[in-house]
């Protein structure tokens, strides 16, 4: 199973998507380890003094494809769940400055927190879902698909030009341009998607 992410996916409003698609996605990888499932708490990691937050919907692949086309790429998508991207920023700004990936600031263990997938069949239109987060109660991130830089498709398409996407695979699909942030330990975050509880959670 492969864990694949897209970076920088969202605009504040759709008209500012033309003026940033170019066409070249960033797409990042983390390791199995790095998934915490099943509402568990996740360990605030010790090496890190700045622990980011980004909720993003994530994609289950649900057969084997390549060079998938944009019109087959929904075909492809089994389910969908919604997660964190843990960034420990301090140790990417590291890693960043000496121009080496960035496998530690985003693939530790616990970096992948995630719900429960529900099928692909519950959405009717993969390009107007609403998602949001909640730290301590307070609404941090909203976000819909509808503001996606590059939709559920294209970032299928995209993918599978370079490798074949299998089985079971996941894609993290970005998060919304506004509001990701810190996080402290004892911190509970809770994820929504259509305003439903899907994940739920605390830092300890």
């Amino acid at each position: 199973m492969k864990i694949l992410a897209i970076g920088k996916n969202y605009v504040n409003k759709a008209e500012e998507k033309q003026a940033v698609k170019t066409g070249k996605q960033v797409i990042f990888s983390k390791p199995s380890s790095s998934l915490v499932k099943e509402n568990q708490d996740v360990v605030f990691p010790a090496f890190t003094q700045d622990l980011r937050y980004e909720v993003e919907l994530v994609i289950k692949i649900g057969k084997s494809g390549k060079d998938i086309s944009l019109d087959d790429a929904p075909a492809h998508i089994e389910a969908l769940a919604v997660g964190i991207d843990y960034t420990a920023k301090d140790i990417l700004d590291d890693c960043r400055a000496g121009k080496g990936p960035w496998d530690l600031a985003k693939g530790f263990d616990g970096a992948a927190p995630i719900s429960s997938f529900k099928p692909i069949a519950n959405f009717p239109d993969l390009n107007d879902i609403n998602f949001s987060l909640k730290i301590n109660g307070e609404e941090k991130q909203t976000g819909n698909t509808a503001l996606m830089i590059y939709n559920m498709a294209e970032i299928i398409a995209y993918t599978s030009r370079f490798m074949t996407l299998e089985e079971g695979d996941i894609i993290f699909t970005g998060t919304p341009a506004s509001g990701a942030g810190q996080i402290h330990q004892g911190d509970q975050l809770q994820a929504y998607v259509e305003g439903e509880l899907w994940l739920d959670f605390k830092m300890v």
